[in-house]
């Protein structure tokens, strides 16, 4: 007995140290549940907005423009993937969130769908061998579409309880052009000039600055974990939250093996883990401006549970292709 603990421990151990991007998560989770107090605060206080636009931005100087031309190969798919991401998805989120009592919890599961692709799934699909220029075509697309209409479209969904939470659409658009388009243009710009810009700018295609740049959109990607855990206050109320994300999350995997069955492996595997990784972040921030950082909430269990979803459906497509061994429809969602 002691024995089988001890390896499965070590089995853990493994995981972690090779994804770190997982055991962030866990550390912040964890530490958001505990010290609440002062968290909230932080929350409360534009912390979460904050905190998006330094990972947004850190995120956008490391992505490669020559990845972006490579991306414009499948424009096709990418155009289908954005479009799905702001009609299918939403719905999914919708129906998902009826499970949940009416209030900020439902208001949180109501914004998932609503996310643009999650920026870790650019990382998770280069670990899964996919073609990662997809991936961040499709970031980038679905970023500006969320921007650009996640706020009509959730004042659509909420449809009664927008006078509780006093929507404004033209207010939810420009919180995400200032906390998401404009760190999003800003970044892509300074990496695309890098190489012929001033001394400054050049430094950001320095193998250290990009190196920097994922440490902080990771340091940053954990912190957000640990202000949105610090909005949960587990009850039996979050059963329902907790099935209404599963059920959403393989909804959108079922939608995402299917823009990508036909297509080429690499691209394939973009398309599945972009779809059903929604950034539970943006999604935090949107619940934020919609209906106040109480509606958070289950955002930070979402971003766990697509976190592990991401990275063990990486590892499984990255051994199926070593192995030479097309993964199955029920492996892949």
């Amino acid at each position: 007995m002691i024995t089988s603990v001890s390896a499965a421990l070590s089995r853990v151990k493994k995981a972690l140290a090779a994804y770190p991007e997982l055991a962030a998560v866990l550390v912040a989770a964890i530490v958001g549940l505990s010290v609440q107090r002062p968290l909230a605060w932080l929350a409360a206080r534009q912390g979460i907005d904050v905190l998006l636009a330094i990972l947004v931005f850190a995120t956008a100087v490391t992505i490669d423009p020559a990845a972006l031309r490579r991306a414009g190969a499948a424009w096709r798919h990418l155009l289908a993937a954005v479009a799905v991401g702001i009609t299918v998805l939403p719905a999914l989120s919708w129906a998902a969130a009826r499970l949940v009592a009416p209030g900020p919890l439902r208001d949180g599961v109501l914004t998932v769908g609503l996310a643009p692709c999650e920026i870790a799934s650019v990382a998770t699909t280069a670990l899964a061998g996919g073609e990662a220029a997809v991936a961040a075509g499709v970031l980038i697309g679905s970023t500006l579409a969320t921007v650009a209409l996640a706020g009509p479209i959730l004042t659509l969904e909420a449809g009664a309880a927008s006078s509780r939470a006093a929507l404004s659409p033209a207010g939810i658009m420009a919180s995400l052009a200032l906390i998401v388009a404009l760190p999003l243009a800003v970044g892509l710009a300074a990496r695309a000039v890098a190489g012929t810009g001033s001394p400054v700018v050049r430094l950001l295609a320095t193998p250290r600055a990009q190196s920097a740049a994922s440490l902080t959109a990771l340091i940053s990607v954990a912190a957000l974990v640990a202000l949105v855990a610090s909005e949960v206050h587990l009850t039996a109320s979050y059963a329902a939250v907790a099935a209404a994300l599963v059920l959403f999350l393989l909804a959108s995997a079922l939608v995402g093996r299917a823009l990508g069955a036909r297509t080429t492996r690499p691209a394939r595997a973009g398309l599945l883990l972009t779809t059903s990784m929604r950034d539970f972040a943006i999604a935090a921030g949107l619940a934020t401006a919609a209906f106040g950082p109480a509606a958070a909430a289950p955002l930070g269990l979402y971003g766990i549970a697509v976190l592990i979803w991401g990275v063990a459906l990486a590892g499984a497509l990255r051994h199926r292709t070593r192995s030479g061994n097309p993964p199955s429809a029920c492996e892949l969602a």
